[in-house]
């Protein structure tokens, strides 16, 4: 009985104080401190209240603070940081989770190296891209996501984001709305007489009466853009049809017949008048754009894009387009060229796909797209944006001609997007016939051809 008693009386003890040992903390006290569990509790009751044993509890109605997140963000246009600058300061403040790295590059580089530098996904999360050869390399590559249902891409004109499409995804959203027409100045053209030509011959006319007032007639960086912007609008009528250079590819038409030929015995004619100026081939776009920011050249052969820059570097520069006519008037089909660029993506092997979406949403709302618009002076294609600057007002006005979508951008092939450009340069040099220079690039096109 007594033994009894004792291992009763002992077992009361040991559950008595394993009860006082887990209402204690870990140093015998009430729980009120001294615990190496934030404020004192235990793990148990750290998780209790929202919290975990290393971290404290939330406080109630509040979101637990998001992972940081770094986007890189990379573009070709160095002269719109400024204003990208300003923007992503505006997004970051929205999300401050999200740092947003931009980095920019040389055009001629960019189209050269952007889709090396996606491959792996820590550069350029979100990125840019030209229609053309760079967005079918990127898109058979596999680096654009799609963006088909995400509800910023109705924030867009549907028309003019066309270029960004391919097999029925919305792969990326033009962002810029782009004349590739030159551009005159307004004060000589009026001092002179002149107005925009509306034909060939009205067009040799008025680069005669501006080359006899000692004013070169047409600016032309033969070194830089203007083989790949000036081909458009000459070659637009010589070749009304859209689809040329799509038959040019598919073997279906070919740089020696009459519409191409035409296009660089027009080249040469231009050269060999003295339209443009001298050593025109060898100018780069810095060159050439002097000559007409400086009323030296009445016309510039890029586009409107550059309509701003010239605009800061000679305020009181007066500056509209218009479009070389190389066929009669009667025979015209189209007034211009535009093109839909700067195309907005976000890289399919990016980290961070859903803060990419968030920077390209931010980017397509409307009073975004105006500050971008009228700081940079480009027209954008999201819809509803209003234009302050008299250079957008202008830009705009040509929303109503009968334009065609860049000629040059719808060559997908870069082999064969070089050889129709080198066959301007080799006219223009004066060592080769129009005839040979087609020739010699249509070679290129049947070496490419073969290797389908």
């Amino acid at each position: 009985m007594n033994r009894k008693w004792f291992l009763t009386a002992l077992l009361f003890t040991l559950l008595t104080g394993l009860l006082l040992s887990a209402c204690g903390g870990s140093d015998g006290s009430n729980g009120s401190g001294g615990s190496d569990s934030p404020g004192g509790g235990s793990p148990a009751a750290a998780a209790w209240a929202g919290g975990t044993a290393s971290a404290p509890a939330q406080a109630a109605g509040t979101k637990p603070p998001l992972d940081p997140v770094k986007l890189s963000f990379i573009h070709w246009r160095g002269e719109d940081v400024k204003s990208f600058d300003a923007i992503i300061k505006q997004f970051q403040q929205e999300n401050p989770h999200i740092t947003v790295e931009m980095q920019t590059f040389p055009s001629a580089d960019y189209q050269s190296t952007a889709q090396a530098k996606l491959v792996d996904g820590s550069t350029g999360d979100v990125f840019t891209s030209f229609p053309g050869a760079q967005f079918e390399a990127i898109a058979k590559a596999g680096l654009f996501a799609d963006l088909s249902k995400e509800a910023f891409v109705a924030n867009f004109n549907p028309s003019l984001i066309e270029a960004g499409q391919k097999n029925g995804a919305q792969l990326a959203l033009p962002y810029q709305l782009v004349y590739n027409i030159p551009i005159y100045n307004v004060e000589l053209f009026e001092k002179y007489g002149l107005t925009p030509p509306k034909d060939w011959e009205g067009f040799l006319a008025a680069a005669e009466k501006l080359k006899g007032e000692g004013i070169t007639p047409i600016a032309f960086a033969g070194a830089g853009v203007g083989p790949g912007q000036f081909m458009n609008p000459m070659v637009m009528n010589n070749a009304p049809d859209p689809e040329i250079f799509t038959k040019l590819e598919a073997g279906q038409a070919k740089l020696t017949e009459e519409w191409w030929v035409r296009t660089l015995a027009q080249f040469k004619e231009l050269n060999d008048k003295g339209y443009f100026q001298k050593d025109a081939v060898g100018t780069k776009d810095e060159g050439a754009n002097a000559l007409f920011i400086q009323g030296k050249a009445a016309i510039l052969a890029s586009g409107s894009y550059q309509m701003a820059v010239n605009k800061q570097q000679n305020p009181a520069l007066r500056q509209k387009l218009l479009a070389p006519i190389t066929v009669a008037e009667d025979k015209a089909v189209f007034e211009g060229i535009h093109t839909t660029t700067f195309m907005l993506a976000v890289n399919s092997k990016s980290k961070h796909p859903a803060e990419a979406k968030k920077l390209l949403e931010f980017l397509s709302r409307k009073e975004i797209a105006a500050k971008y618009a009228n700081e940079t002076g480009q027209n954008v294609t999201v819809k509803d944006v209003e234009y302050t600057s008299e250079e957008l007002k202008t830009i705009a006005e040509w929303a109503n001609k009968k334009t065609r979508f860049q000629p040059r951008f719808t060559i997908t092939n870069g082999e064969i997007q070089k050889a129709v450009l080198s066959s301007i340069q080799a006219v223009l040099t004066g060592k080769t016939t129009p005839e040979q220079a087609a020739a010699d690039a249509q070679s290129i096109v049947d070496q490419q051809l073969a290797r389908k």
